[in-house]
């Protein structure tokens, strides 16, 4: 009777384990399927003008007819797309300005995605040893999140006007 209740005991651990809710930061596959992200509409065909005074293919070039999503957003949003690495255009220069009053780092991207994977490699030392998956992120960064509620309490107290919150959410406390 001891060893049913036990084994009774480890499936409904089990099963409850089971039920975890990862979120969006797994972002493995768990498919055998299809990407439904590959699958891509085009543009209409367009008959040319002159069959005869076609240009000349050249491989590599993307087709006419492809959509580019990046391109087509940011022209829509009133934006022109360059190089990122190229001139900042003048009419964003005040803003560029701004930001960087207080200097700025050149290579800061590649700065922090040094430091942040060898911080999340220092917080991991013995995690690749897991019986159930485990949300890595949220195990590495757990110690900075903040907690809403208490930083919006704590400028209340200090006298600062904040807007009114949601309730407060029971994921944040201990």
């Amino acid at each position: 009777m001891r060893l049913v209740r036990g084994l009774m005991a480890m499936t409904v651990a089990l099963a409850l384990g089971a039920c975890a809710n990862t979120g969006l930061r797994d972002l493995r596959g768990t498919s055998d399927g299809p990407d439904e992200f590959i699958v891509t509409p085009s543009k209409p065909l367009e008959e040319p003008d002159s069959y005869s005074a076609l240009p000349v293919p050249t491989p590599g070039q993307a087709n006419l007819v492809d959509l580019r999503p990046l391109d087509e957003s940011v022209s829509t949003l009133g934006g022109r797309r360059g190089s990122p690495t190229g001139a900042v255009p003048a009419r964003d220069g005040a803003v560029v300005n701004h930001a960087s009053r207080f200097g700025r780092t050149a290579d800061i991207r590649a700065t922090l995605s040094t430091e942040d994977e060898a911080f999340r490699k220092r917080r991991g030392r013995f995690t690749q040893y897991r019986i159930v998956p485990v949300d890595r992120y949220n195990q590495a960064y757990k110690n900075q999140a903040l907690d809403p509620n208490k930083v919006a309490s704590a400028y209340r107290r200090a006298g600062v006007p904040t807007p009114t919150a949601p309730p407060a959410d029971t994921r944040f406390r201990d």
